[in-house]
């Protein structure tokens, strides 16, 4: 396939439907490899222990709807993003779970009660540590799995992009997590590789999540995209850095 024609399905691919965090469409184009913890298996062991819980960023709730049921008798979801808010909304109320719009940074405050929640889960979305700990109980947990800031730097440079977030470490925020007053029970960190079959499906990938290059589209990043197309016909492949950590954190009760 010629440059022009591979540019013409990449464009096509660029216009392919993506909503909440759903990456069916590429059906074994991207392989992520699994870190050595089951976030979600930890959620549910939490949650069993639980009357309350809220899942910070839920997305489009698909992820938390997996847990359903293993809810607690209060459950609450947050999300910001107007199109990810609509379909948690949709997906995550109807089992009677309320969804609230609240934006997650390091410093913003959330609109609920002091010691409101048994169980705080995060799972891949900011959070304010002192935050997360008022709302926390005594005696509850906060669980989160986080993507660390230097995730697929390697592709990001393919792009003459670095990553915004660097500091978005394990050494950033148990630390924060401490001096809000909770102890940590167990931190992980892994690193390993976010691999695809092809081009096209990095395509696909950059714009459902654009804040890795931002401003990226095939018209503006053709070049870079060959570039890509150049070594998987070498036989280098196309495989990249994934890193995460999970931290697990407890608030004492009272003495």
């Amino acid at each position: 396939m010629n440059p022009n024609e591979l540019v013409e399905t990449w464009k096509r691919e660029e216009q392919q439907p993506f909503s909440g965090w759903d990456f069916s469409h590429l059906g074994g184009r991207m392989i992520e490899e699994q870190a050595p913890w089951s976030y979600s298996s930890r959620a549910t062991e939490l949650m069993r222990q639980s009357s309350s819980v809220i899942d910070l960023g839920t997305g489009g709730g698909e992820r938390f709807l997996k847990l359903q049921e293993y809810w607690p008798k209060k459950v609450v979801a947050t999300e910001d993003y107007p199109p990810n808010f609509r379909l948690a909304t949709e997906r995550l109320s109807h089992f009677g779970a309320q969804v609230v719009d609240v934006r997650l940074t390091d410093d913003d405050l959330m609109p609920f009660a002091n010691g409101e929640f048994d169980l705080v889960l995060n799972r891949h979305s900011g959070f304010n540590a002192k935050e997360v700990s008022r709302i926390l109980a005594p005696g509850g947990t906060f669980l989160t799995q986080q993507i660390h800031g230097l995730w697929a730097y390697d592709l990001l440079a393919v792009f003459d992009v670095k990553p915004q977030w660097q500091e978005a470490t394990l050494e950033k925020y148990a630390p924060q997590l401490k001096a809000a007053g909770l102890t940590i029970a167990n931190t992980q960190e892994w690193l390993g590789q976010l691999s695809f079959t092809d081009v096209g499906a990095i395509v696909y990938y950059l714009k459902a999540v654009p804040w890795l290059v931002p401003g990226f589209s095939v018209e503006t990043h053709s070049k870079h995209l060959l570039t890509l197309q150049r070594r998987l016909e070498s036989g280098d492949g196309l495989a990249f850095a994934a890193r995460k950590y999970l931290i697990e954190a407890h608030k004492g009760s009272p003495s």
